[in-house]
C-alpha cells in the first residue's frame, strides 16, 4: 500500500518529483491491486533521482499486448538474472518501489472459521516497518508500447516487485517477502550504468528480522474495490 504524496517520497529518497507527478498526483491506496499505477523512483545517468508513475505488473518491450503484466507482479531474486521476461530490466532498469506497508495472508486454522467450501479463512496481516519509515522495495521496470498503434502510441512504464526468501518475522506468515533495501545500497541499485549482475543479486537477501512488525486486518482488504484507512487497523 502507498499513500505519499510525490513530494514526500522526492524528500525521503533525495529525488526530484516532476510535474508530471505532482500536478495530477495519484489517490492514496491502502490496498493496491495489480494493473494499479504506483510511484517509483529511478535515477539518471548523472545519479540524480526521480519519481515516476508505473503500472504494477511488467510489461516487457517484447510483449504483444498488456495483458501479460498480470501475471508479472513478482521476480524472484533467485531467478531475476536470468529468466528472459525481467534480466533485461534487471541488468538496465532498477527502481525502487516506496510502500507504507504490504498485506500478507496467514494460512488459516482446521478449527478456525471457514470459507463457503469449507476451507479455512485465511487471515490477513499489515507488514511495516517497525520505526514508521517507508519501506523501499526492490523493483524492475520496462517500457512498453503498442506497435500496431503506430509510431505515435503512448508508452506504458511497468514495474514488478523483487522477492526473496522470508526472515524469521515472515516465515509464520508466508514463505516469501519483498526485498527490501536499505539506504546503503540505493545507489547502487538505481545506478542506470551498473550491469553487473552478481553483484546486484547479492543485494536481494531477506531483512533483518527486527525491521518489520506486523498485525491481523479485516478480510476487507480481501476485496480490491476496499481502498480506505480502516483496512489497516489492527483486529483481534
Amino acid at each position: 500500500m502507498s499513500t505519499a504524496t510525490p513530494e514526500r517520497i522526492a524528500d525521503y529518497f533525495g529525488a526530484m518529483a516532476g510535474p508530471d507527478t505532482t500536478d495530477t498526483p495519484l489517490p492514496a491506496s491502502y490496498n493496491v491491486a495489480p494493473t494499479n499505477e504506483v510511484y517509483g523512483v529511478v535515477a539518471d545517468p548523472d545519479g540524480q533521482r526521480h519519481v515516476e508513475v508505473f503500472r504494477w505488473g511488467l510489461v516487457p518491450s517484447w510483449a504483444k499486448d498488456v495483458k501479460i503484466g498480470a501475471k508479472m507482479i513478482n521476480a524472484r531474486a533467485e531467478t531475476v538474472a536470468e529468466k528472459s521476461a525481467f534480466k533485461s530490466a534487471f541488468r538496465k532498469h532498477r527502481c525502487l518501489i516506496p510502500m507504507d506497508g504490504f498485506y500478507e495472508w496467514q494460512a488459516g486454522r482446521e478449527d478456525g472459521p471457514l470459507t463457503a467450501k469449507g476451507k479455512p479463512v485465511k487471515q490477513p496481516m499489515f507488514i511495516h516497518r517497525a520505526d514508521g519509515e517507508p519501506l523501499a522495495v526492490a523493483g524492475i521496470w520496462s517500457s512498453w508500447r503498442d506497435r500496431d498503434a503506430g509510431a505515435d502510441a503512448p508508452w506504458l512504464h511497468s514495474c514488478t516487485i523483487v522477492t526473496t526468501t522470508a526472515n524469521a518475522t515472515m516465515e509464520p506468515v508466508h514463505d516469501r517477502m519483498p526485498v527490501i533495501l536499505p539506504a546503503r545500497a540505493w545507489d547502487e541499485w538505481l545506478d542506470p550504468a551498473n550491469q553487473d549482475t552478481e553483484a546486484l543479486v547479492r543485494l536481494l537477501v531477506p531483512a533483518p528480522d527486527n525491521l518489520l512488525t506486523m498485525h491481523k486486518v479485516s478480510t476487507d482488504v480481501n476485496s480490491v474495490r476496499n481502498k480506505g484507512e480502516e483496512l489497516i487497523a489492527a483486529t483481534d
